[in-house]
């Protein structure tokens, strides 16, 4: 049966600026010669792909609720995986997906373009979990109370080291003057806000925004996706090479996947945040330095929370129209263009390669049902 893994490396989103292997790609541990099904005259030969590593963004929670389903229900093995290594982050998967050590990353638009932009990384993204940029600006409503970009003048804003490019593309593209905002180092622990430290922070709409919620305080946030920042999170990331040599696998692959988080649609919250614990936990148990161990039993209101919260990422009227992880036209336009206001200059053929989750939906129109 399909099994994961806790392996993981430091940097959650890093900008992928960061060094990675550049040398020669390696792309073993993958099979890539098993039969589609049906691929040989006469009647159905069960396709057999072997092993494949992916790298998850961050650590096992509610983020990856469509993987676990996928392990759960059997989904990968149906599509003839014999293991599917999942690997624990925090990490953006560009340097494993070069080096060949991971066959996919799930990874972010910025991870991915600055890669390619900057490196000319042989990168492609071919779906996408989140259709929307998961960033807020975190503000209390008794504090900085930031709702719009303009209110960001005059403030001080806590921003990552590793984010700050994706900072200055909200600052660019709403025509704000770096020289305005007084930007602090902080990292992923929204505490500086809720002292008073900071009047605005960076974090995650599944995350820490939940975080300051459930302690207590009313808070706002300033949504990337919704002023000016637009582009796709948790996307399913290769190299150009194994696109290229094993697109029967990465349907097969993608074909699981969509079958995992569509029973995130369809399943109770409650059995989904029961799942999620199940394999959080064994996450912890088998790395103690790991972050699952360090962070501690999962809050189940809090992850119950993100669940919902990050369904509003993932389904949209494109995505019931096109089935999920589909990304439109206008969708990779904006994306490009939030990248240019981030200084990462790419192209949507740079970027981009749907192929894959198209020819799904042509073949499988029935897999875009995934609401109940």
């Amino acid at each position: 049966m399909a099994r994961h893994s806790n392996l993981r490396r430091p940097g959650r989103f890093a900008a992928a600026a960061a060094a990675f292997v550049t040398s020669a790609l390696v792309l073993a541990g993958c099979a890539s010669g098993g039969s589609a099904p049906g691929a040989s005259g006469g009647g159905e030969e069960e396709a057999s792909y072997g092993e494949i590593s992916v790298q998850y963004s961050w650590i096992k929670n509610e983020e990856f609720a469509g993987e676990f389903y996928a392990y759960e229900n059997g989904y990968y093995d149906e599509a003839g995986f014999d293991e599917v290594i999942g690997i624990s982050g925090p990490d953006t998967g560009v340097a494993k997906l070069l080096s060949g050590s991971v066959q996919v990353a799930l990874s972010d638009a910025a991870s991915i373009g600055a890669a390619i932009a900057e490196e000319e990384a042989p990168l492609k993204i071919i779906g996408t979990t989140f259709q929307k940029n998961p960033f807020t600006i975190l503000s209390l409503a008794d504090g900085g109370n930031i709702t719009t970009p303009e209110d960001l003048v005059g403030k001080t804003i806590g921003v990552q080291d590793s984010n700050a490019s994706v900072f200055a593309a909200l600052l660019n593209a709403n025509d704000i003057d770096p020289a305005d905002v007084t930007v602090v180092p902080v990292d992923f622990d929204p505490t500086p806000l809720m002292n008073g430290e900071v009047d605005g922070f960076m974090a995650y709409l599944t995350n820490e925004a939940l975080t300051v919620e459930l302690a207590g305080y009313e808070v706002t946030n300033l949504s990337y996706a919704e002023n000016g920042v637009p582009y796709v999170a948790e996307a399913f990331s290769v190299t150009d090479q194994f696109l290229a040599e094993n697109e029967d696998l990465l349907k097969a692959f993608l074909i699981a996947e969509i079958k995992g988080w569509t029973d995130v649609f369809l399943e109770s919250t409650d059995d989904t945040v029961s799942l999620i614990e199940t394999y959080y936990n064994e996450a912890a148990s088998e790395s103690e330095d790991g972050l699952e161990a360090v962070f501690g039993a999962l809050d189940p209101v809090k992850t119950a929370k993100g669940l919902e919260a990050e369904k509003l990422l993932i389904s949209t009227e494109e995505t019931e129209a096109n089935g999920l992880f589909t990304i439109s036209d206008e969708l990779k336009e904006q994306t490009i263009a939030s990248l240019a206001a981030a200084g990462w200059d790419v192209s949507v053929e740079d970027l981009f390669d749907t192929t894959i989750i198209d020819e799904i939906y042509e073949e499988n129109p029935e897999l875009k049902d995934y609401l109940p």
